[in-house]
């Protein structure tokens, strides 16, 4: 696999260079998950999320994620794109995109990066509603 696309960022996600990054010839397939920050959580409005990461150490878990995948699917490329800082309903919270030479171990792939990210990954996420924020727990 070529070197994967991880990325930490307080700015916009631009979906199409994470799936241009992680697109290869060899590939027939390519599959996408999109984060996206919804208005509710437990029939809770939510007004914003709010990101913190530790870069280095995120960087590096994301490494590992990344490897791991390769260890067990045929990744031809990878990108694993998260947003920092302070996200309104609708924005883009995280973009995985993981080519393969066929779809199955594509879906395959992409579950497991965006569900280990969840677990292992040093960031953090708040959620702001309009009576009150927690911190949520993102290594259930």
């Amino acid at each position: 696999m070529p070197t994967p696309y991880l990325h930490l960022t307080d700015q916009p996600l631009d979906t199409q260079e994470a799936i241009d990054r992680a697109s290869s010839d060899a590939a027939g397939a390519v599959d996408v998950f999109l984060g996206i920050v919804r208005n509710k959580t437990a029939d809770r409005p939510v007004v914003r999320l709010e990101y913190e990461a530790y870069d280095p150490m995120a960087l590096r878990e994301m490494e590992k994620i990344a490897a791991q995948a390769a260890e067990r699917w045929p990744v031809q490329g990878l990108s694993i794109v998260h947003r920092k800082g302070t996200l309104h309903i609708g924005d883009l919270a995280v973009v995985i995109a993981v080519s393969t030479p066929h779809r199955r171990e594509a879906f395959e792939a992409c579950r497991f990066v965006i569900d280990t990210l969840k677990e292992t990954v040093p960031i953090w996420k708040k959620e702001v509603f309009e009576d009150g924020e927690i911190w949520v727990s993102a290594h259930p």
